[in-house]
């Protein structure tokens, strides 16, 4: 409860409450003017246990074309959840393990997702992910639009 706001915890297909995660893919302040922040989204599994078991992360591809195709069906599952698209998104927060490496091809895929839109957007490389060390990029987002309670 924020003042006389409350807090609309979003989940989506895969949200299973008998896993211990202390994760939600989105909250959206009811009565706010719609805005919904994203947690940070990779290419594993939005819904997984924690502590983390390495074996969960096994089928993830090791390109970053590959973890970055998994992490915006992520994406689209948390907006179509919250009621946004792609275009609600005014903002992104961008981790990458190896900037130099991959950015170019996030660029491009990213370019191709949004279809002309573009939000602002901050990149930053860090030493590691938290959720397994063989992820490479992992994005935040705030959007603005979708259903309020």
């Amino acid at each position: 409860m924020m003042g006389d706001h409350t807090l609309n915890i979003i989940h989506h297909d895969g949200y299973d409450p008998r896993i211990r995660s202390p994760y939600v893919p989105a909250i959206q302040p009811v009565g706010r003017g719609g805005f919904v922040f994203l947690s940070g989204i990779t290419a594993a599994p939005p819904y997984h246990e924690h502590p983390h078991r390495p074996e969960v992360f096994d089928n993830i591809p090791n390109s970053a074309s590959g973890q970055m195709e998994l992490l915006l069906e992520h994406l689209d599952l948390t907006l179509a959840s919250a009621g946004c698209t792609r275009r609600d998104i005014v903002s992104l927060i961008r981790f990458f393990t190896d900037v130099k490496q991959d950015q170019d091809v996030v660029n491009q895929m990213q370019g191709e997702w949004f279809d002309g839109h573009v939000p602002t957007s901050t990149s930053v490389q860090v030493t590691q992910l938290a959720t397994d060390p063989r992820l490479r990029i992992e994005i935040q987002a705030i959007a603005f639009g979708g259903h309020t309670n």
